[in-house]
């Protein structure tokens, strides 16, 4: 697969990626944020009641420009140089990847919750590729039969586990962030995909075999998080800043304020934003909420 050392400096990202592409895998820049590098070609224009997923033919549509072209993967990496890792797009063939987000975080225990479903359900978790992740986490990686719809999802399936499904993204190993770096669990690292059971697979089709809307197109843990972050990079012309400022206020009532802040800081630059005019709303809600706490 991947190196599965904890140190790959933001030049290693676009080999990295174009490594994992050769395996089949699609894949774009991220930013020390977990959110797509590659900025917003419609940051300037007026909102309209379609989003654009790339149809336009440029780049800058997040999980939509991913690819397994190598010298595709050159443009989007050199279209954003600050990249310092890369996204796999879930869902798409060969493997249909289905990423399996456990957290322990928060009183969450992903694994322990993961372990209860197979005990209820009768299935086991098979060896799979695996990621551990800087909070302490892992991601598992499980192949979904062709055709298959599965939504992201926070929480859905039991507390501390969280769906990369169709349209999301996991954060492959040998990526940076501000939390640390993504690596490979090494007894794992060589192992294929492996299919996701079936009974697992149940759980995970929406109810009725309707694809449920979900707000999973950023990779971050908890609701709140993920909420708060698309709120931003949903923002249309002249609502930027008043979106980025409540968001950032909400941000501070979170146990990870400091790294949701500079991810709304990314959000906002991704629509249009300069990196100065985010920092200073960022700067004057943590004003606001440190005169409100006294």
């Amino acid at each position: 697969m991947h190196p599965t050392g904890p140190d790959h400096p933001p030049a290693a990202s676009a080999k990295l990626a174009v490594a994992a592409a050769a395996r089949g895998l699609a894949v774009i820049p991220l930013s020390r944020t977990k959110i797509p590098a590659v900025r917003s070609p419609h940051r300037d224009e007026p909102r309209t009641t379609r989003r654009c997923r790339g149809e336009c033919g440029r780049i800058g549509h997040g999980v939509h420009d991913a690819t397994t072209d190598p010298e595709a993967i050159r443009v989007l990496f050199d279209a954003a140089p600050w990249a310092t890792g890369y996204g796999i797009a879930c869902g798409r063939p060969p493997h249909h990847l289905i990423g399996l987000d456990l957290d322990v975080k928060n009183g969450d225990d992903g694994p322990a919750a993961l372990q209860q479903l197979a005990n209820a359900h009768g299935f086991e978790v098979p060896p799979t590729p695996t990621v551990l992740t800087p909070s302490g986490g892992r991601h598992l990686w499980l192949s979904a039969p062709d055709g298959a719809v599965i939504p992201n999802s926070v929480g859905r399936l039991a507390p501390g586990i969280d769906i990369r499904g169709t349209g999301g993204y996991l954060v492959g190993p040998g990526s940076r962030t501000l939390r640390g770096t993504y690596v490979f669990d090494p007894t794992t690292a060589q192992l294929p995909v492996a299919s996701v059971p079936p009974p697992l697979l149940q759980l995970l089709r929406p109810a009725g075999g309707h694809h449920s809307a979900s707000p999973a197109a950023v990779p971050m843990s908890g609701r709140r998080a993920v909420a708060l972050v698309e709120f931003v990079l949903d923002a249309p012309p002249g609502e930027r800043n008043s979106r980025l400022y409540w968001a950032a206020c909400r941000a501070r009532e979170s146990v990870d304020g400091p790294q949701l802040a500079a991810a709304l800081i990314e959000a906002a630059c991704h629509v249009g934003l300069t990196e100065a005019e985010a920092r200073a709303t960022v700067a004057s809600a943590a004003r606001r909420g440190g005169r409100s706490s006294r």
